[in-house]
């Protein structure tokens, strides 16, 4: 055993560092985001905010240059796995097998789409287990993934050592 893990060097199996700055100014555009749609989610008296968002406000600030990032993937990314999680709710409601399928079919589809997003892959549980309606592809899912995508484009373009997005769709 001691022989196979020396074949394995720290740095390699690590991600990469980033700085402090980066690290702070990150997390300031992840809190102003996921504030900005908690505070209209409050004022408006409409949900505008779900639990994915907090991972995809890890990559849109923290990662902003990864594809993973980019608008069409934050927008799109989240719209196709909101629509697989309803249509698993819809045709074979809250069973064990719905809820496998609907990632399943989220992280296929988002593949062959060219629209991963990671945190996506979770909107199908959230759909199925919350027992959504089909206005929640507006509300939360749209309206908070562009209101995501619009603050990290004036945040993360704050700083001249970023620039988001690096492509649109």
């Amino acid at each position: 055993m001691k022989k196979y893990i020396s074949k394995f060097k720290t740095t390699e199996l690590s991600p990469q560092t980033v700085g402090s700055k980066h690290s702070i100014f990150s997390g300031i555009g992840g809190t102003i985001a996921i504030g900005v749609i908690a505070y209209l989610t409050k004022e408006m008296n409409m949900p505008l905010i779900m639990a994915p968002f907090g991972a995809t406000c890890v990559l849109a600030f923290g990662v902003p240059d990864s594809p993973l990032a980019q608008p069409r993937n934050i927008i799109g990314g989240h719209l196709l796995a909101t629509t697989i999680g309803l249509l698993c709710l819809t045709f074979l409601g809250t069973a064990w097998y719905s809820l496998a399928i609907g990632v399943g079919a989220a992280i296929g589809l988002m593949l062959l789409t060219k629209t991963t997003h990671p945190p996506a892959g979770a909107d199908p549980l959230v759909i199925i287990l919350a027992g959504a309606n089909w206005s929640f592809l507006i509300n939360p899912v749209l309206t908070g993934s562009i209101i995501i995508t619009i603050i990290a484009l004036l945040f993360n373009n704050m700083s001249k050592k970023r620039k988001y997005p690096k492509y649109w769709w």
